[in-house]
């Protein structure tokens, strides 16, 4: 069965790359300094990865916005990035990436710990829904296409992961030897200095916005982990060795200061 599982993928992916434009993946390239750390091996999976993931995910537009392969594809490297040594298989059970132009504004009745339901009318540039769809705004992938720690479908996506057990926490499901005791003192620790660091006003290199709550420190911290590995490393580098054994990657290894290795087109 596995044999015949190869086989069945090597000829699914070869008629997904028979569908695009090469000039489509080098217009992609360009865009997304991302990906620049990657080897050549590394790559080549995660091109894979992003043309199953768009035949696996529907990438429906919305408002009018006008979806090109370049868009599409932008979004499915990015998206496939934080699984490429973990696989789509931590991406099952949804189906679909909705994509407006701009920030969009979700509506819906929200109840509080106290029992108050209020309609929640928050501009948003990323939504993410247990067993429901990822929801981004293209202009904020746009923005975060720069290589500064701002990432939305990296955030996203690190949502779902964090789902995968149930509501995000900021404890996704762990792999065998990885210590949940562990993990939960280490992300704690690390959360309440941040919140301390920003109740007191300090301007800290890691986004404000991770003090929300766990999920979204472990959120921000994904894309701050892929982006800008060596920043994660020096403000918590605990943190960041329970994420890279949890991504099963070493994006701080690859810089080129590290002995990293360019990568090439897929």
């Amino acid at each position: 069965m596995g044999g015949l599982t190869g086989w069945w993928q090597a000829r699914v992916l070869e008629r997904e790359r028979a569908r695009v434009d090469p000039r489509d993946w080098a217009q992609v390239r360009d865009t997304l300094p991302l990906l620049e750390d990657l080897n050549e091996e590394e790559m080549r999976r995660l091109a894979d990865l992003a043309l199953l993931f768009l035949r696996d995910k529907r990438l429906d537009p919305a408002q009018g916005l006008e979806l090109t392969d370049a868009m599409r594809l932008a979004i499915a490297l990015q998206a496939c990035l934080p699984v490429l040594e973990l696989g789509l298989d931590w991406y099952r059970g949804w189906y679909a990436v909705i994509v407006y132009p701009e920030e969009f504004v979700p509506e819906r009745e929200i109840m509080g710990e106290d029992g108050v339901v209020w309609t929640e009318h928050e501009a948003k540039s990323g939504e993410a829904w247990e067993q429901g769809p990822v929801i981004l705004s293209w202009a904020d992938v746009e923005a975060g296409m720069a290589r500064d720690g701002y990432n939305v479908v990296i955030h996203e996506l690190a949502h779902k992961l964090d789902m995968r057990d149930g509501a995000a926490n900021g404890c996704p499901p762990l792999h065998a030897g990885m210590s949940p005791k562990v993990w939960a003192e280490t992300f704690s620790a690390a959360y309440e200095d941040l919140c301390r660091r920003v109740d007191d006003d300090e301007e800290t290199p890691i986004d404000p916005y991770a003090t929300e709550s766990p999920a979204e420190f472990f959120a921000v911290l994904s894309e701050g982990f892929f982006e800008l590995p060596d920043l994660v490393h020096s403000e918590y580098p605990a943190v960041y060795e329970q994420m890279r054994l949890f991504y099963r990657q070493d994006p701080l290894a690859r810089l080129p200061a590290a002995g990293g290795e360019a990568r090439s087109t897929p």
